[in-house]
């Protein structure tokens, strides 16, 4: 074809913050679930209207639903959420701890990498979202995007959150990266030896001996366990090499479930009631893991470390302590590594 007579332009200029197509970095988006940005009950009733809105939360029909949740709900919750919030707010950064420790995290995971490995995070709910950490890492000239849920058991309530989220982004480009969603790693040798490391760092710190170690879940609906969910099953997967690590028996660490929300049944047993019952039975002295979550939170960090001590101390017991997540610890960042390095394999 003759370039002087052609109509197709030889060169296109390439539009602000397009992607140059020599571009070829590979990016990594650590996602977590996500935050109010301020401990007060404006910030955390926004949240929380994007958080029960989302149907992989709660599933009821939206007829029934939206009218409890924006008349009811979000009117009353607000207020005392913010309350707790405040109670483990870092003033330091002016956030909540678990954007601190998923930020952390992404720093920590980009220093094991060189310049042709982007890694960047965001909330599924809040900010930063999932959409505009995408196009960021588009920007940046990643052709390829590892995304992956900071959650070691999967759930529809969780992690396919997270992929309806990321493939909803992808609907709105005009040109989309290729996405991987790593798996999770609820049975990874390297989360079971990190939850191992960072329990036996605490328990050695104690002046007592723990006659429990309470293995405690974020809980489901019971229904969404019946409709398919393997939730349960991964927990329980997580808790049998946990013990196994540990050399501890399923008495010496039972398996709980908390953060029961509405009047339907959960998965059970619930991790307040059995920390009341040991309490009333004459145990005196349990610690508390979380494994559920990398990051501390306002579950493990109010719910836990503040009511549910409470509970116990008012039940009899005596001593109470809260093993810490993961968080930003050199463990928390090998495993990431690791899971970021076989979910990327061949396309570095």
């Amino acid at each position: 074809m003759d370039a002087k007579n052609s109509t197709i332009p030889m060169a296109l200029h390439r539009p602000a913050g397009h992607p140059d197509v020599s571009d070829d970095r590979v990016g990594v988006l650590l996602v977590n679930l996500g935050t109010p940005d301020a401990p007060t009950a404006s910030a955390v009733r926004r949240y929380l209207a994007e958080f029960l809105s989302d149907k992989r939360v709660v599933d009821l029909p939206r007829a029934i639903w939206l009218p409890l949740l924006y008349g009811v709900i979000l009117n009353v919750r607000p207020a005392a959420t913010a309350r707790n919030y405040k109670k483990i707010w870092r003033e330091e950064s002016q956030e909540s701890p678990l954007r601190y420790y998923t930020r952390q995290q992404a720093e920590g995971l980009a220093s094991r990498f060189g310049e042709d490995v982007v890694v960047d995070w965001a909330m599924r709910y809040g900010a930063p979202s999932i959409a505009d950490r995408l196009k960021y890492l588009q920007d940046e000239g990643c052709a390829r995007i590892l995304v992956a849920p900071l959650y070691p058991q999967y759930s529809a309530t969780t992690t396919a959150s997270v992929t309806d989220a990321v493939f909803s982004a992808l609907g709105q480009m005009r040109w989309q990266p290729a996405v991987r969603v790593a798996p999770p790693f609820y049975d990874d040798a390297a989360y079971i030896d990190a939850l191992a490391a960072t329990a036996r760092q605490l328990l050695s710190s104690l002046a007592f001996k723990p006659e429990r170690v309470i293995l405690s879940y974020h809980g489901i609906p019971q229904r969404y366990f019946d409709a398919g969910d393997p939730y349960y099953c991964h927990c329980s997967k997580t808790s049998r090499l946990l013990r196994a690590a540990m050399d501890w028996t399923d008495e010496l660490a039972p398996m709980t479930f908390q953060s029961k929300f509405g009047r339907e049944k959960w998965l059970e047993p619930a991790t307040e009631d059995t920390i009341q019952s040991l309490a009333q039975s004459g145990v005196k002295n349990i610690a508390v893991m979380a494994p559920s979550f990398v990051s501390d939170c306002i579950e493990t960090l109010e719910e836990l470390d503040i009511a549910a001590r409470a509970v116990f101390k008012e039940a009899g017991g005596a001593h109470f302590e809260v093993i810490p997540c993961l968080n930003d610890g050199v463990e928390m960042i090998s495993l990431l590594e690791t899971v970021a390095r076989r979910e990327t394999a061949g396309w570095f």
